[in-house]
């Protein structure tokens, strides 16, 4: 019984330590850090920003389909 409980100890603290590692990978951030941290200025301006150069990219490319013609079907 006791081997039992040190097993599913060890389970639950390793499952946690997965998730908080897990999270900052999907956010690429740096392991150890906070997963719960709010993002700074310069990560939110970062983000916004990379968002509208891809939205215009694509209404780019789009115009330039239209100019081509090849926007018909």
């Amino acid at each position: 019984m006791q081997k039992l409980k040190i097993i599913l100890f060890g389970v639950i603290i390793g499952l946690l330590i997965g998730l908080w590692f897990g999270v900052n990978i999907g956010k690429h951030k740096p392991i150890y850090s906070n997963p719960f941290a709010e993002p700074s200025t310069r990560d939110l301006i970062r983000q916004t920003g990379g968002k509208l150069i891809e939205k215009g990219g694509r209404a780019i490319e789009k115009s330039g389909e239209a100019i081509r013609g090849t926007d018909q079907k």
